[in-house]
């Protein structure tokens, strides 16, 4: 009778203390009481969950090409034959986020798809188009043709709200199997090392990803959208307890977007460059911990110059979130409403500040995008000039000059030559290259020979081609 007493006592005083310190997560997260709730089952979730998350089909048709082919002597004996085309079939999985039938998935699992098909948990297949897609978060999204049904969608849940030891199920067709379900717990939250997309910020689950579940859902204990399922780390090919999804903050602004009909992401631009702090760094600072991010450089007339960011200055937290590096705070940045503003937590010279930012885009004007297509050496690559925009896209300095590619088809004369996406072109026989016009100019003129200047990964770079 007195242990049973002493155990109530200790069980209370438990609950209190928990209660007290952290009353919110006291109310909502709690272990097991008893057998009977270690019996319980996800079965309702799932079947709530399940038809909101679908099977995507991409399909590519590809040139095999012989290279003998490009032996005139064997032309001339054995004729120029017939190239055989090959259909490249990928899967993966996406999820209905609109009951219009708007569907999220990753774009690794639709890139350069000549064809995408939806399979639903109910077996029926819809054609879908490519509305959007957005290479910096590896989101797409599609919708189903020549439907005017509603279909069950998942909605969002507040990925911010996660915490880690939360319990997460996965959603998917790993190998091509059907659908799956796979449960775990959230292992971490804002991994920021991963080196999947441009926007590093992930959160890492132990329920089992494999080939396949790329696109599909990381859903909570509500039924709701908790991220996007997109890699693992694997040695065999295999889950081994290490997969990471994007989290649905993320997700949400790429959807709003597509709903919006535009055809790119809009997202918030700082207008300064900012860098990791190092140990070495830390110390000069001052600082207990290499924490924060460092501004390297500040655009003139930028929203982080009209807002009053100097360089040296270190941004610790943005709307009252921690900032740990570049990367968390590109994430937390870039999921912030346009429109509005945000502050932003510095310190400079060891003493704090608070600053507030406009939310707005960048400078678009004058990219003039198009794809080179006269014979040359650039012939099948998409260009752009650089603006505010391009460059904050593709992490350049914001004063750099020319063009740059941004785009280059897998079997394109750009790509055989050894062109890669992010050159860029400062000239070409020795003429500059200012903006598209000018190369597409250059590249219409018949050339023995092609000296090119660019500049990659920061370096400039000579090259002369043959015409």
């Amino acid at each position: 009778m007195f242990r049973a007493n002493w155990t109530a006592i200790v069980t209370a005083l438990c609950i209190a203390f928990s209660a007290h310190f952290n009353p919110a997560a006291a109310q909502d997260r709690r272990v097991p009481s008893s057998p009977a709730e270690l019996r319980l089952s996800y079965a309702p979730i799932v079947q709530r969950v399940q038809p909101a998350v679908v099977n995507v089909y991409a399909a590519k048709v590809v040139q095999n090409r012989n290279p003998l082919l490009d032996d005139p002597i064997f032309r001339r004996f054995f004729g120029g034959g017939q190239q055989q085309e090959q259909v490249q079939r990928s899967l993966g999985s996406g999820v209905i986020v609109d009951a219009s039938g708007l569907v999220v998935t990753n774009v690794h699992v639709i890139e350069g798809a000549d064809q995408v098909k939806v399979s639903l948990s109910d077996k029926r297949e819809f054609e879908a188009e490519i509305v959007l897609k957005d290479s910096r978060s590896d989101l797409a999204v599609l919708r189903l043709k020549d439907t005017k049904e509603k279909f069950p969608a998942l909605e969002f849940t507040n990925s911010d709200e996660l915490m880690v030891g939360d319990v997460v199920m996965a959603i998917g067709n790993p190998f091509g199997v059907g659908q799956t379900v796979t449960h775990g717990i959230i292992s971490a939250l804002a991994r920021t090392q991963v080196g999947i997309t441009d926007y590093q910020f992930f959160i890492q689950t132990d329920a089992a990803i494999n080939p396949g579940n790329s696109g599909g859902a990381l859903v909570d204990m509500n039924g709701r959208l908790a991220g996007i399922n997109t890699a693992i780390y694997s040695r065999s090919g295999g889950s081994q307890g290490i997969g990471f999804a994007i989290p649905a903050n993320m997700v949400r602004v790429v959807v709003a977007s597509a709903k919006g009909g535009g055809k790119a992401v809009k997202r918030p631009w700082l207008g300064a460059k900012l860098q990791a702090v190092t140990p070495e760094i830390a110390e000069s600072l001052g600082l207990r911990s290499p924490s924060g991010a460092l501004v390297a450089s500040v655009v003139a007339n930028g929203p982080a110059a009209k807002a009053g960011l100097k360089s040296s200055d270190l941004i610790t937290g943005i709307d009252g979130q921690a900032v740990d590096d570049p990367n968390a705070f590109d994430y937390r940045f870039a999921t912030r409403p346009l429109g509005g503003s945000a502050q932003i937590d510095v310190q400079r010279s060891g003493k704090p500040l608070k600053l507030t930012i406009a939310l707005e885009t960048a400078p678009d004007t004058g990219r003039n995008e198009l794809v080179v297509t006269a014979r040359s050496p650039f012939q099948g690559a998409k260009v752009a000039s650089i603006t505010p925009a391009v460059a904050d896209e593709l992490h350049l300095d914001a004063d750099t000059e020319g063009v740059v590619i941004t785009e280059l088809g897998d079997d394109s004369p750009a790509a055989q030559v050894g062109f890669q996406k992010g050159d860029i072109i400062l000239a070409v026989n020795n003429q500059k290259i200012g903006k598209t016009g000018d190369l597409e100019k250059a590249a219409g003129v018949s050339q023995r020979l092609w000296r090119i200047t660019l500049v990659r990964g920061g370096q400039q770079i000579n090259v002369t081609l043959g015409g």
